[in-house]
């Protein structure tokens, strides 16, 4: 009998091609664009032809018609408000800089949708993330980097259960952009040329600020730009407008390279300091997820990535808690930053990852 699989498909070329890859690899394929955050009624910026939004899903109906599999839109609208925009307000407001398409991966696209194609029968989800999932000697399931890294996406899946993981098929993961297009072409569909959806879906504008404000029904005090020393620099427009690292906006003239260094919510104050100020040799992290390895024991090297578009740099980790993980570079590295995630990389294979303290 033929296993069933459901696909996450977001209108976008990658998701579409996965369920082509999957239909002629003989699965009985059932499209799914999950609902998560749009009104109807609200029209919504979408030049970007971002994944969630409601051209989204005359897409990804079209594409389903031409493939010829049954298609269904689920609406995910209360899990996506409380496991993603509460969290990407509150970390924001307690000075943090969130990872929303990291938890929307986790407990949306992931652990809801999973339970619902379950539900219906389904053996397998499949999205069209740049990701291969393998199972190791040891038996666990992790994921291995893509057939290309000038489009790899594990990093923002390094949260993913075993379960889950077991459960994932990811066609696209062992070609590239290119040959995805070119695929799309071949079966004359019509997204083959859409252009990537770009920054965070449900703040299109990119005012992060101004959707916090409104989201908590708050208004975000301005405060005092410090130094090290404690000394005041100037104004800040509010703690959401920055994270650590940001060098531009900050409206400072000191007569050298501006950087923030850290944000404390407690004493509304941004600290400023140096590019050399930004560097660190060590970064902390908890709410860890390991995915080769059950458990880290001792001490290993690992390439380690601290944000998504960081190349990479060495580093050896062990654990210094029971849900944390201390993590020394071998080279200092730039505005490590709280609040977004690191991933542990063994060659080409997810050893884990966590949230930087």
């Amino acid at each position: 009998m033929k296993k069933k699989v459901v696909v996450g498909m977001s209108g976008g070329v990658d998701s579409s091609v996965a369920a082509y890859l999957l239909k002629e690899q003989g699965y009985d394929v059932i499209g799914v664009t999950m609902q998560i955050w749009q009104d109807e009624d609200r029209a919504v910026e979408e030049e970007n032809g971002g994944c969630c939004g409601l051209s989204a899903v005359d897409d990804a109906r079209r594409v389903a018609a031409a493939l010829e599999i049954p298609y269904y839109v689920m609406n995910f609208k209360k899990e996506f408000k409380e496991k993603v925009i509460d969290y990407f307000v509150q970390e924001y407001l307690h000075g943090r800089t969130p990872n929303p398409c990291i938890a929307c991966n986790r407990y949306v696209k992931w652990e809801s949708l999973l339970k619902r194609s379950m539900d219906i029968g389904a053996d397998y989800i499949a999205t069209g993330h740049y990701a291969r999932v393998v199972q190791l000697e040891n038996g666990r399931y992790t994921l291995k980097c893509s057939a290309t890294l000038a489009k790899d996406q594990t990093y923002a899946l390094y949260n993913l259960t075993q379960e889950q993981l077991k459960r994932t098929l990811m066609p696209v993961g062992e070609y590239t952009k290119d040959q995805v297009r070119e695929i799309a072409e071949k079966i004359n569909l019509r997204i083959a040329n859409k252009p990537d959806s770009q920054d965070i879906c449900f703040v299109p504008d990119g005012d992060y600020a101004s959707f916090i404000e409104e989201e908590a029904a708050v208004k975000i005090p301005e405060g005092n730009f410090v130094d090290l020393d404690g000394r005041v620099l100037g104004r800040h427009k509010g703690i959401t407008h920055y994270t650590v690292g940001q060098r531009k906006g900050l409206g400072l003239s000191l007569g050298h390279p501006a950087f923030v260094l850290e944000i404390r919510p407690e004493t509304n104050e941004i600290v400023i300091g140096s590019n050399e100020d930004s560097l660190s040799y060590t970064l902390k992290a908890n709410q860890l997820n390991f995915m080769s390895v059950e458990d880290l024991t001792g001490e290993m090297r690992v390439w380690t990535k601290i944000r998504y578009n960081h190349k990479g740099a060495w580093g050896t980790i062990r654990k210094s808690g029971k849900d944390e993980v201390t993590c020394t570079f071998e080279e200092p590295q730039r505005a490590i930053t709280p609040g977004q995630a690191v991933v542990f990389y063994d060659g080409e294979y997810v050893v884990g990852g966590g949230t930087i303290l």
